[in-house]
This record gives structure tokens, C-alpha cells and sequence, in this order.
């Protein structure tokens, strides 16, 4: 018999969990002992392959202090429509998983302790002008 493929909502909010455990320096294990669970369960939970239920959803958003909603900010549309006519923007998925690896967090965290507005704008603008101008490789090559 097959695996069965996690919701993709219930993928988004375990990744939205693990981005805020991350945020906070949180361990799996610390959390897992916060919530009476194994680290291996608060991993099913991020991965989306056990879902979390809503009693768990909200203890957990006590532990990493954020409100419930904050798990579901940018969830994939699943195609059901409107709700009440009105359609929300669209929010890319692949933000949310860029910002819940270790990089993505070190380099958010690091570019949101630079005060001078500025300077981060400057930087900005460096990371867009590599991410398109093609690069020498050091054999006298050029590589995009």
C-alpha cells in the first residue's frame, strides 16, 4: 500500500511551526517537552505527515507565542474559491519554505539586525544585481 502524501495544509502549518521553533532557538526536543510529545512526533508534525490538531495547534502557538492564525498566513489555496466573493492575495509558498531553512533564517535574522534602512535597502539591491548578472568563474569562464 502506497503512502498517502500529507495535505498541503497541513504541510504549510508544520512549516510555519518549525519557522517559528527556529525563530526562538527552540530544539524539536524542547518542544516535544513542552507539548508531552517525542521530538519524532513534533517532527511529523512540521514534515505534515501527522496532522495537528486543533486543541494541539493552540498550545502550541502558546509555546511559540503567536497567534493560531499565524500558522496558516500564506497557506496554499486549494482551489475551492472566493469565500463571502471576496479572494485573498495570493502569498508564495516558496518564501515561507525559504524561510524555514537554516539559511533562510540566519540570513533574515542577520538583515533584520542591520538599523540602518538604507544600508539594507543597498543590500537588497547587491543580492538582486548577482542574482542576475552573470558571475566570472574563475577559469575565465562566465557562469549566470
Amino acid at each position: 500500500m502506497a503512502k498517502k502524501a500529507p495535505n498541503p495544509i497541513d504541510k504549510h502549518v508544520g512549516s510555519r511551526v518549525r519557522m517559528r521553533r527556529m525563530m526562538l532557538g527552540m530544539s524539536q526536543e524542547k518542544l516535544g517537552d513542552a507539548l508531552s510529545l517525542t521530538f519524532q512526533q513534533v517532527q511529523k508534525y512540521e514534515k505534515g505527515t501527522n496532522r495537528i490538531g486543533a486543541s494541539r495547534l493552540q498550545q502550541i502557538a502558546h509555546i511559540l507565542q503567536v497567534p493560531v492564525a499565524f500558522f496558516f498566513e500564506g497557506a496554499p489555496d486549494l482551489g475551492d474559491g472566493p469565500v463571502n466573493g471576496l479572494a485573498e492575495a495570493p502569498s508564495p509558498a516558496y518564501i515561507s519554505d525559504f524561510l524555514a531553512t537554516s539559511d533562510g533564517l540566519a540570513l533574515t535574522k542577520a538583515f533584520m539586525r542591520i538599523r540602518d534602512a538604507k544600508l539594507r535597502r543597498r543590500i537588497v539591491d547587491l543580492v538582486e544585481q548577482i542574482a542576475v548578472e552573470p558571475v566570472e568563474n574563475g577559469n575565465g569562464g562566465v557562469e549566470h
